[in-house]
């Protein structure tokens, strides 16, 4: 499609859960409901039309030893963007991904630094991992490098405990999300275990990543906080391989590990009836593969949330949370389109039959 050309995209048009229009075009990148007046080169596209996926959690430019360079990273972007997912909020990376947003071919990245972890509380090369006095100093490092996010590692195994357990004390976490505020980011935390959860919502935390601890006296608190979680199920899924890893060693962590994940449809489920905002993410980076957002949204209809709130998760709903536009007048026209309506089967969505991005068709 060349520069002066329109993209007519004609069908259904899911500008949100209660907004279906009948078609849109794309005029200099961005999105109009007005036909264009002057006559020009027009593009047709038939199907179902939702804004492009956002992944919530995705690290692009991380691999499974810690930063991979700038091919690999670009393969990891181009991969997402393949299977729609044109917004990613990169939930913590060591890599400096600055360069991607020169390339209109890439999906948009909000970043949230470098995760922060308890010294040798973590994977290795991912993390700083330092210790509480040092937390206030490097929260508001990564606030000022990210784009409105910060990510602490909020458990993780303590190996003379055989099990998981907090990272930080409740004064050091509550310092370090006032600081983050005051400089105008939102904090998130990577938390498995239950006995992580209360301090951090209590001191403020803006949202927790997969969350697998949340429990029945911890659900209330999350809802009238309005903490966020981002349950990455497609990641839970490995626990049990993880657990079989770890059985010699340290038992105890390996049967909680168990729990965690035997209960993990559950979990989400509670947490949805409960009013807690639930978004898609993925954990791509590491060691899962990218590209699996489709996935994700099954997994989340799997635990029982209602298939239009799962796609609402990946679209609608986390573009308003992430601040970025969806399908609205004159916003970057960033989209995918269906070949059948994905409202009714969310499995549509692991093949779009195209993707635009910038006002490109690029898939």
């Amino acid at each position: 499609m060349s520069d002066h050309a329109v993209l007519h995209v004609r069908g259904r048009v899911l500008v949100g859960p209660d907004d279906v229009r009948d078609e849109l075009w794309v005029i200099d990148g961005r999105i109009s409901y007005d036909r264009p007046t002057a006559a020009q080169d027009v593009r047709t596209v038939d199907g179902w039309a939702l804004p492009g996926l956002v992944d919530a959690h995705c690290h692009v430019g991380l691999g499974a030893h810690g930063p991979v360079d700038r091919d690999t990273a670009e393969q990891q972007a181009l991969t997402d963007r393949g299977t729609g997912t044109l917004l990613i909020r990169d939930a913590g990376s060591p890599s400096d991904t600055r360069w991607t947003d020169d390339r209109e071919d890439l999906p948009k990245i909000i970043r949230a630094g470098r995760h922060i972890a308890r010294t040798r509380r973590y994977i290795r090369g991912y993390a700083h991992e330092i210790e509480p006095p040092d937390l206030v100093a490097h929260v508001a490092r990564e606030a000022r490098r990210g784009d409105g996010w910060v990510k602490l590692v909020g458990d993780w195994i303590d190996r003379d405990l055989g099990d998981l357990a907090p990272s930080w004390p409740r004064e050091a976490a509550e310092a370090a999300i006032a600081e983050a505020h005051r400089l105008g980011a939102r904090v998130t935390a990577h938390c498995f275990a239950e006995n992580s959860l209360r301090d951090l919502v209590e001191a403020g935390i803006d949202c927790i990543e997969h969350a697998t601890g949340l429990t029945e006296d911890l659900i209330p608190l999350f809802a009238e906080r309005g903490v966020a979680i981002v349950p990455t199920l497609v990641n839970i899924a490995t626990f049990p391989k993880l657990a079989d890893g770890g059985e010699a060693r340290f038992p105890r962590w390996s049967a909680h590990m168990r729990r965690l994940h035997e209960r993990r449809y559950d979990t989400v489920r509670g947490a949805y009836d409960a009013g807690i905002p639930v978004f898609v993410g993925t954990d791509a980076g590491g060691t899962l593969p990218h590209g699996l957002v489709a996935a994700e949204v099954e997994e989340l209809v799997t635990a029982g949330i209602p298939p239009l709130q799962a796609l609402s998760a990946t679209t609608w709903g986390a573009r308003r949370w992430l601040g970025r536009p969806g399908l609205d007048e004159g916003a970057p026209a960033d989209l995918v389109v269906y070949e059948t309506d994905p409202r009714a089967d969310v499995r549509v969505l692991a093949a779009p039959r195209r993707i635009v991005l910038n006002g490109r068709v690029v898939g």
